[in-house]
């Protein structure tokens, strides 16, 4: 929920700065290097050679395939969250707040630790084998990467649809009631379609992440584009196929964005909250009996199953010396490489976030909207790109870690730009305008007035791209220099070979980091 604010004032009698243009328009061109490299790569293949690549057989299968995950993912995420956003907001708990907080920690678990955990129940030597003698197949394919990506992304839907609730008029239900609707009509013609639009957006969040996720999709082998694209680059080493697919993957993600935006903000454009007041919470009742273990289901699932596994696991780590040193050097590793793109997505956010609000117009709008190419592209494409450009035209940078933190910047921009831009709206212009009243430049009003205002905003930017970049995985796989590993590849690496004790500590300790983004995200829930 966010707090209305008037709109800011543009400062249309000085000229744009042009040392906070320049930068700015650089950072929208550069957005456009990985389609354009893609293209570049994809029709280095002659026209005979480009048709039987696109139109290969298998292209339609990994296409249902995505499409399927996608579908079952959405679905399994709205049966986990839906009903827990409607019980946390419109029943009297004991301890809301606690079962809330509860719901938002899955957040912490990224969807490779979530495979991790599922994997480690069956198989031979699985959890479940060893402990209890209990022999049962591995959760993998198709149902392992719906559920471990579905108990990884339901809380951004919950989030949504609990906003949304809270946001209802209490009247509009009310009076439904007075005309004699039962609960069922009021949920289905009153209370869904005005949570609509918060729902769809949520599944527009999911949609996204599912088609760009890597980790889990490969540890379960599931044949969906992501992995199929990797395994053409790392394995059969057809780099051109591997754009095609990757141009596939991107024109899906965009027909997942134009069906968000020909749906919900044409069709849906007059549905919305109200600022009355919110409904009265009820009580259940003999409802319990199925609210109570749908809600231990959940928990369970999405919190206590991964905890308990990394438990296990942890407690057969064999004991070693350095091991404590491996899992602080890779720590370090990626920190070292986390800060210096943080640091470089927020003074790029800057000028292009001070433009925006300061100078609207056509231009500044432009390169506002473009710094979303890089979120919006599927890590797996944005990384491979960013592999055609160094190998065509900066050979140098290939296999650098300098290559790494270009491409998190790129990825991570938007999130910097979020609250960064709000600070600037919030600031005062006419604070500005008695600096150039003064005497002062652009530049000087920037620096010495408007900067020092931007430290809160500058810090939050700079430590959700840290948070990001910590557990990112598809683009720290395909970029990252030899030798040189994370805290997500160590466990991604070590899952894949069946070394669940190893992978362990490098699980739990993206488990405890991961909390930290969690606590941020509670803190500014309890402060709006």
């Amino acid at each position: 929920m966010t707090l209305a604010m008037a709109p800011p004032l543009p400062v249309k009698s000085r000229r744009i700065p042009w040392l906070l243009l320049i930068p700015a328009v650089l950072v929208a061109l550069s957005m456009l290097i990985p389609v354009v490299y893609l293209f570049l790569r994809a029709f280095q293949a002659d026209v005979d050679q480009a048709l039987a690549l696109v139109f290969r057989s298998r292209n339609l299968d990994l296409l249902f395939n995505t499409l399927k995950l996608a579908a079952g993912v959405l679905a399994v995420a709205t049966f986990l969250a839906l009903p827990l956003a409607w019980i946390v907001t419109r029943v009297r708990l004991v301890g809301q707040g606690f079962w809330t907080t509860l719901a938002i920690v899955p957040l912490a678990i990224p969807g490779y630790v979530m495979a991790y955990s599922l994997l480690s129940i069956g198989g031979h030597y699985g959890f479940m084998s060893r402990v209890f003698g209990i022999s049962m197949s591995n959760i993998q394919g198709y149902w392992g990467a719906v559920w471990a990506l579905a108990l990884y992304t339901f809380p951004y839907l919950f989030l949504n649809i609990r906003s949304a609730l809270q946001g209802l008029d209490a009247s509009l239900e009310e009076s439904a009631q007075s005309l004699g609707y039962g609960r069922f009509d009021i949920a289905t013609k009153i209370v869904i379609p005005q949570i609509l639009p918060a729902l769809m957006a949520g599944f527009l969040v999911i949609g996204l992440y599912v088609l760009g996720d890597f980790g889990a999709v490969a540890l379960m082998r599931y044949d969906a584009f992501s992995y199929a694209i990797y395994n053409q680059y790392a394995g059969a080493y057809d780099r051109i196929y591997a754009a095609w697919l990757s141009l596939m993957l991107l024109a899906l993600a965009l027909a997942f964005v134009l069906i968000d935006v020909l749906l919900v903000r044409r069709r849906l454009s007059s549905v919305g909250s109200s600022s009355g007041r919110q409904v009265s919470k009820v009580s259940l009742g003999r409802y319990w009996l199925i609210a109570g273990p749908y809600m231990a289901f959940v928990y369970l699932a999405s919190i206590a199953l991964p905890a308990a596994m990394l438990l296990y696991w942890m407690l057969q780590v064999p004991v070693e010396a350095g091991l404590l040193t491996r899992v602080s050097m890779t720590f370090l590793n990626s920190a070292g490489a986390a800060l210096p793109a943080a640091l470089l997505a927020a003074t790029l956010a800057i000028p292009i976030c001070y433009l925006s609000v300061r100078y609207p117009s056509r231009l500044t709008a432009l390169i506002e909207r473009s710094t979303y190419i890089g979120y919006s592209l599927p890590p797996l494409t944005l990384a491979l790109a960013m592999v055609f450009f160094a190998l065509q035209t900066a050979f140098f940078f290939y296999q650098t870690l300098g290559l790494l933190i270009v491409a998190w910047t790129m990825a991570t921009l938007v999130l910097a730009m979020g609250p960064i831009r709000s600070a600037i709206m919030q600031a005062r212009p006419n604070i500005e305008e008695a600096s150039y009243s003064l005497g002062y430049s652009g530049l000087q009003t920037f620096r010495f007035v408007l900067f020092p205002r931007l430290r809160r905003g500058t810090v939050a930017g700079i430590v959700l791209v840290f948070l990001f970049c910590m557990k990112e995985l598809p683009i720290t796989f395909l970029l990252s220099p030899t030798g040189f590993s994370t805290l997500a590849v160590s466990v991604f690496s070590r899952t894949a070979e069946g070394q669940m004790a190893e992978a362990a500590p490098f699980a739990v300790a993206i488990l405890l980091f991961s909390s930290l983004s969690v606590g941020m995200m509670l803190r500014q829930e309890k402060s709006q």
